[in-house]
């Protein structure tokens, strides 16, 4: 971990597993809207769920790229998921689709929240995120 980025850990809290409670940075901000699992040309190449979670996250590292970002820049991340039962029973597929995109950056403050609805009839998962470069 760079001293731009510090994970917040309160004394006595248990280790959260895959994100961080809170994170700290100094550099210039940058946000990326919320991605879903269709390709460059908005178009859905399947309506798996960990296929689009993929999807979604290298979309994010498309967008985080042309700010001259990267994975272990991201501060936050929210997850809106049409069901929650889907992410939790397919955890594994998930995380595996998570470092094989991402990597290993887990030093994130992560919320994940079932909603009704998306605006795409076919997305299933939506993430956006918050990046952080150092100067």
């Amino acid at each position: 971990m760079n001293d731009d980025k510090q994970i917040l850990q309160p004394e006595g809290w248990a280790m959260p597993r895959g994100y961080a409670n809170g994170v700290a940075a100094t550099g210039r901000q940058v946000f990326v809207a919320g991605q879903i699992g269709w390709n460059a040309q908005c178009e859905f190449e399947s309506d798996d769920f960990v296929a689009q979670v993929r999807q979604a996250l290298a979309n994010i590292k498309a967008v985080l790229a042309e700010a001259g970002a990267a994975p272990e820049h991201i501060v936050r991340m929210t997850w809106y998921l049409l069901d929650k039962r889907e992410y939790v029973q397919r955890g594994r597929e998930v995380g595996a689709a998570y470092r094989e995109v991402l990597g290993r950056e887990f030093g994130i403050a992560m919320t994940a929240v079932q909603v009704a609805g998306l605006i795409e009839d076919r997305a299933k998962v939506e993430i956006e995120v918050t990046a952080v470069v150092p100067h």
